[in-house]
């Protein structure tokens, strides 16, 4: 079956399963979840949005972490790990956003990729998510879903987020990103995927292929 004629009964499937599919970092303004996002590296959600509530009180503005002291920053992140290197690209993107943006985050994702260490799948997240513009968000799990399903057969990020563009109604790439990562870690994870469990088995070349015999 070819992409376009298995994408229908994917997305049904999709909506079935994962209809309260969202995003699970907690934001209140497109800055904390551009902030979030970049902590959310090599780190889980969870763990995320236990230290973002005093992140976000202390350093409310772009200006706030553009004209901290880099060690504060990174105090303030090393529960999420990789904290230099996360309090660099911070104070960075937020200089940027006081300078070209007067400290707000722009809502294009031209603009967006423009900021240092901001690509496609981060400026997808806050389009989506904090502007409610639609895009497609290619992580490592909606990547290998993609690939596992036959949708894609690029490991190229920005390549599988052109090959799902054309297949999925514009109007349902967030939730069709945020259902995918779900069903990638709940379901078709990266080791061992659970592949007699997977509800859109019938439509999965690789899931097909494993469970022959």
């Amino acid at each position: 079956m070819k992409p376009g004629e298995k994408i229908g009964p994917v997305l049904k499937l999709l909506d079935q399963y994962y209809g309260d599919a969202h995003c699970t970092l907690d934001f209140s303004n497109p800055l904390e979840l551009l902030v979030a996002t970049v902590l959310s590296a090599q780190c889980t959600d969870v763990r995320v949005n236990q230290e973002t509530p005093a992140i976000f009180q202390k350093y409310p503005t772009a200006a706030a972490y553009a004209a901290a002291p880099l060690a504060d920053l990174e105090a303030a992140f090393h529960p999420t790990g990789f904290f230099r290197q996360k309090a660099k690209s911070i104070q960075g993107i937020c200089q940027a956003l006081v300078e070209k943006y007067r400290g707000q985050v722009p809502a294009s994702l031209e603009e967006l990729v423009k900021l240092p260490g901001i690509g496609r799948k981060t400026a997808n997240v806050i389009l989506g998510n904090a502007f409610g513009i639609p895009g497609i968000t290619v992580d490592t799990h909606l990547g290998r879903v993609a690939q596992r399903l036959g949708l894609t057969a690029s490991k190229d990020p920005v390549k599988i987020e052109c090959d799902l563009m054309p297949l999925v109604p514009q109007d349902h790439w967030t939730k069709f990103s945020h259902q995918m990562i779900w069903h990638g870690r709940q379901i078709c994870t990266a080791r061992n995927p659970k592949c007699s469990a997977c509800p859109i088995l019938p439509y999965c070349d690789y899931g097909r292929n494993a469970t022959k015999g």
